[in-house]
């Protein structure tokens, strides 16, 4: 039993050594970057689906080449008069697609336009993952540092309240603002602990942004700072064309419009070459030889009706893939401008709440002097206090919001995991 209790003990402090020392890891931004690339499921699964459009063509290129088949039969046959006929054969037999009406040839270049297509289709998902992860990143800063200013609050509203207490015991303060005073304190314990909880949230969000199905206690290093200089407006118009997800309904649209052509091409005739080389006998090994040319030509003339619904069927998805295109570059457009919209706000507010916090700290500075001599009263003094901690949080989220904004505009001008090497 003792035994026992001690190996408990030394796994119990195996894992909390573990834990503290996964606990102070820090990340930072590239290295998120990195290696979300490596490890987010989203990328590897339009990976993926590059690798199946590459398969679909080379099954496409394979009816252009060569088809060629090796045989050989017995046979042991007997008629009714009771003769018996013994056959044996061996030989390879090949065809050669000659003309198809460029079906083939129409097939593979619309293949070609779906690798484009899925190539295009990865961007958007770096696109997308890299918002995600921005914004986590941006969260898990967010957090951390609203633990350290939850922190210093409440070692404020201690101070408060220990001035407070001396007025109170002195005679020069009432009770209520005793009591104020100390909810203050306990309000911002609470606080603390609130943070701390964020921080728990914010880094399970992030190691899922990170494609990790367990949280991972990492510090996030970083500062809140823009990326790039964002004081003149782009050319949007010019952006839209360069955004990877109209890349996409554009070469979906090239393959679409392909599709048809290989559907309309059932309508011509197929003409193969044909050949055939062997040896047959009626015992085996066989020893006469046998050879045969020539060509054959094939045209579907009834089916039901099967190749003109194909064709009605190619030429709307390819006009259903023409109103894609058409609504995806006006949708691109509007989320350019609201993204850059959102951005400009964030940064001037980001300013703003800047002069709020300084003004803050000096009232708060003034006013609690001028509480300590009798000058100023416990309500004014306080309505000032909240104001300086509002006005701290204010700023601190501001700051955050820039980032997440950023990373919006990045992720409206198509920016991927790549961007941040550029």
């Amino acid at each position: 039993m003792k035994t026992n209790k001690v190996s408990i003990l030394i796994m119990l402090c195996l894992f909390l050594s573990h834990h503290s020392v996964f606990a102070e890891d820090k990340i930072t931004w590239r290295k998120c970057v990195q290696v979300a690339k490596e490890n987010n499921p989203d990328l590897i699964s339009a990976t993926e689906q590059i690798n199946q459009a590459r398969a679909d063509r080379n099954i496409d290129l394979s009816a252009m080449l060569p088809q060629i088949d090796a045989q050989a039969t017995g046979t042991h046959s007997k008629s009714a008069n009771r003769n018996r006929t013994d056959t044996y054969s061996y030989g390879i037999t090949g065809r050669q697609l000659l003309f198809d009406g460029f079906k083939t040839a129409s097939e593979i270049t619309g293949d070609l336009k779906a690798i484009e297509s899925k190539e295009y289709n990865y961007a958007v998902s770096s696109s997308n993952v890299r918002l995600d992860l921005r914004s986590s990143f941006a969260a898990l800063m967010r957090a951390q540092n609203l633990v350290l200013i939850t922190k210093e609050i409440a070692d404020r509203r201690k101070q408060n309240l220990e001035l407070v207490r001396l007025r109170y015991e002195s005679g020069r303060e009432n009770k209520g603002s005793l009591l104020a005073a100390e909810a203050d304190v306990a309000q911002a314990e609470f606080e603390i602990a609130q943070a701390q909880r964020s921080v728990t949230l914010s880094q399970r969000e992030l190691s899922n942004a990170l494609g990790f199905a367990s949280v991972n206690l990492w510090e996030a290093e970083g500062e809140f700072i823009l990326q790039d200089n964002y004081s003149i407006k782009p050319d949007l118009e010019l952006l839209t064309e360069l955004v990877p997800f109209l890349r996409d309904l554009i070469a979906k649209k090239e393959a679409a419009r392909y599709n048809v052509n290989s559907k309309e091409a059932d309508f011509l005739p197929k003409v193969y070459l044909n050949g055939s080389l062997g040896k047959t006998d009626d015992s085996w090994v066989p020893r006469n030889e046998e050879w045969s040319a020539g060509f054959s030509v094939t045209l579907p003339l009834l089916e039901g009706g099967s190749r003109i619904a194909e064709v009605w069927k190619a030429r709307s998805q390819l006009e259903q893939a023409r109103a894609a295109e058409r609504s995806g570059r006006d949708s691109v457009l509007v989320t350019l401008e609201q993204s850059w919209k959102d951005l400009q706000d964030a940064i001037a507010n980001v300013s703003v709440q800047n002069k709020f916090l300084d003004a803050a700290l000096e009232r708060a500075k003034i006013t609690r002097q001028q509480y300590a001599i009798g000058l100023a009263s416990f309500n004014d003094w306080i309505i000032i206090e909240d104001n300086l901690v509002s006005a701290r949080k204010s700023y601190l989220n501001a700051q955050a919001d820039m980032l997440v904004a950023e990373a919006y505009w990045i992720q409206a001008i198509g920016g991927t995991l790549n961007y941040d090497e550029t």
